[in-house]
């Protein structure tokens, strides 16, 4: 094995035949899956990533793939797809939307498959208190870990910004994001038996408090939604760089993974790309 020189981390949140807004159907994502799996790329797990960044060796054509939020429909289609394809996946939970109860049916096993509602038909169930109909059971979790097709990680509590919640009072912010941090740990040790120090940010927000605050919970790979740059041997484990997966074919996932890995391409590919969204963010 010989060390890539970037690895680019790709963020999914749902895999629904209702498609919309961050959201990939079953179709797509089976079809994505089978190319990198033929293309012969290795999905790092959380360890194998940290190590990476530490300055280990891993395969060549390295990625990581993340889930985010923790949604029902990530049981029903991406696991069996991911299962059937030998990949694996890093998901990151909003612990307390996870419910408890035995597992649904999953694609694949001849049952009525639940619904799996697009993104805003989830949040207003979500806001309606509902959160069973559209986020994962622990049971379904243990049924994923087992199976290695996903492991997980804290993706807080509520996913609650407490920046916008608490206004200009910034000891009752910092105070609210450090209860977040200990609660999520500490359902992912009752539930799994342990807690690890990765961490992805609700919606992507993150200031000199929460980066604090993870610090002093014992989080150390922080997990953004930035696209603009590449994770590199010695990168800073605080600012893990992420982009978003769109609902197009495997060539066009693929690419995109070249392009961020690429030795000299990817950092000037990736500020190119920089520069569009602040020009059109001026228009």
């Amino acid at each position: 094995m010989s060390s890539t020189p970037a690895v680019p981390v790709l963020m999914y949140h749902h895999v629904t035949p209702e498609g919309g807004m961050i959201a990939v159907t079953p179709e797509v994502f089976d079809r994505q899956m089978a190319r990198l799996a033929r293309a012969g790329y290795t999905s790092l797990t959380a360890e194998q990533f940290a190590g990476y960044l530490a300055g280990e060796t891993v395969p060549k054509k390295s990625i990581v793939i993340t889930f985010d939020d923790g949604y029902l429909n990530n049981w029903v289609y991406a696991h069996p797809i991911l299962q059937r394809h030998g990949l694996h996946a890093i998901l990151f939970i909003v612990t307390g939307l996870i419910g408890d109860g035995d597992a649904r049916p999953c694609a694949g096993q001849g049952a009525t498959l639940p619904a799996t509602p697009d993104h805003h038909a989830c949040k207003k169930i979500l806001a309606e208190g509902q959160a069973d109909d559209v986020m994962l059971r622990w049971s379904e979790i243990h049924a994923m870990r087992e199976a290695g097709t996903f492991e997980f990680h804290s993706h807080t509590h509520t996913h609650t910004r407490w920046d916008k919640e608490c206004g200009a009072d910034a000891d009752v912010k910092r105070r609210h994001i450090a209860q977040e941090l200990a609660d999520s740990r500490a359902a992912l040790q009752r539930n799994l038996g342990e807690a690890s120090n990765h961490l992805c940010w609700p919606q992507g927000y993150f200031d000199v408090d929460y980066v604090e605050a993870a610090r002093e919970a014992g989080f150390r790979h922080l997990y953004t939604t930035d696209a603009f740059g590449q994770n590199l041997p010695g990168t800073s484990p605080e600012h893990i760089y992420r982009f978003a997966v769109r609902n197009l074919p495997g060539s066009w996932l693929n690419r995109r993974i070249w392009l961020t890995a690429h030795p000299q391409l990817g950092a000037g590919y990736l500020a190119w790309r920089a520069w569009k969204k602040q020009l059109r963010k001026r228009k």
